[in-house]
């Protein structure tokens, strides 16, 4: 008996790789590609049915990218096949899910818009939103449309629904980053000390990150935290002195800003017109995020803002299943 795969098949869908070309990704301070590739998943029968669907967009984590979100996976279900057995056995109806190219030198993006990285919140609303809709049978308006990711596409899904009020029918947030203090403060020392062995010159260890023959993980989480200044603060400078790690209150503070625990207070009205908002995180998270996780779920409750949090036993790695959830609830306020 084979178990090369064992798992149940299901009529697919398909997904279709499409280029856009960005003008307000032109230009971008890093010299990015303003071209990227966008692929799209149609679920089965999307060709012979003319049927306008709902649609959602999918934002990948830091260090990863629409297209691979969305490609073959070596274990369990990928994003498309998960979406074609959820469809299949009836858990959610069709969908069309976009999954947006926004990776960059500084090793992923957190869709904000900075100068130091690039428009990537307004390449989102401006440019592939009325791509999509202009492209596809989807339904247009904010009523039938929903964001998700995980960690950065989570946080990226939360921002979203708090700086483009109107946008968004439903969000869908999985561990995404947020309690800052307890987030990123307690790396900036291992940051440093990959930073000394580049003299502390950020600009040579990023020409160097990515001539290196083999990527270590303390590179990675160094290279995150300046993707994070050059977006939180529009700089490649870090919010701590390199030799002695003691904080820049000042530079922080321009982090602090973004927290979405903190601007919840401000967004009230952006959150309140949603008509879904779906938070989960794992409890073994091993960057802490289930404790800002708390914090937001707080937040949202202290200002009478509708959502679902939950906790699970998990980590935040493999947590893909959890979609299983998501993306059903999504459907549901958005079909």
């Amino acid at each position: 008996m084979s178990v090369f795969n064992h798992q149940e098949t299901y009529p697919k869908g398909q997904v279709k790789s499409l280029s856009i070309t960005s003008e307000l990704l032109k230009d971008n301070a890093l010299g990015d590609p303003f071209v990227r590739d966008l692929p799209v998943y149609l679920p089965h029968g999307y060709d012979n049915s003319g049927e306008a669907l709902p649609v959602m967009y999918y934002l990948a984590a830091y260090s990863n990218s629409g297209q691979g979100v969305s490609s073959w996976r070596n274990f369990g279900e990928s994003i498309p096949e998960r979406l074609d057995r959820l469809i299949a056995t009836e858990k959610m109806g069709p969908t069309v899910v976009v999954f947006p190219d926004c990776f960059t030198s500084l090793g992923g993006n957190q869709y904000l818009d900075s100068k130091a990285v690039g428009q990537y919140a307004s390449h989102v609303h401006d440019e592939i939103i009325p791509f999509i809709e202009g492209e596809f049978h989807v339904k247009a308006g904010a009523d039938h449309r929903a964001v998700l990711g995980k960690s950065s596409g989570g946080f990226a899904a939360m921002r979203f629904a708090m700086d483009f009020p109107g946008q968004w029918g439903a969000i869908a947030n999985h561990s995404g980053d947020s309690g800052f203090d307890l987030l990123y403060q307690r790396d900036f020392p291992a940051v440093a000390d990959v930073l000394s062995q580049f003299d502390y010159d950020i600009e040579k260890f990023i020409k160097r990150f990515w001539k290196a023959k083999k990527i270590m993980g303390s590179h990675i989480l160094a290279l995150m935290h300046v993707c994070m200044a050059a977006t939180y603060d529009e700089t490649l400078e870090l919010p701590f002195d390199l030799k002695t790690c003691e904080l820049d209150q000042k530079k922080w503070q321009r982090w602090l800003r973004h927290d979405p625990v903190r601007r919840v207070a401000g967004s009230q009205d952006a959150l309140k017109q949603l008509k879904g908002l779906f938070m989960d995180c794992g409890f073994r998270d091993q960057y802490f995020i289930h404790y800002g996780m708390r914090q937001l779920s707080n937040q949202l409750e202290k200002h009478q803002i509708e959502h679902i949090y939950k906790e699970f036993n998990g980590t935040h790695s493999g947590i893909d299943y959890r979609l299983d959830e998501s993306l059903p609830y999504l459907y549901e306020y958005i079909k």
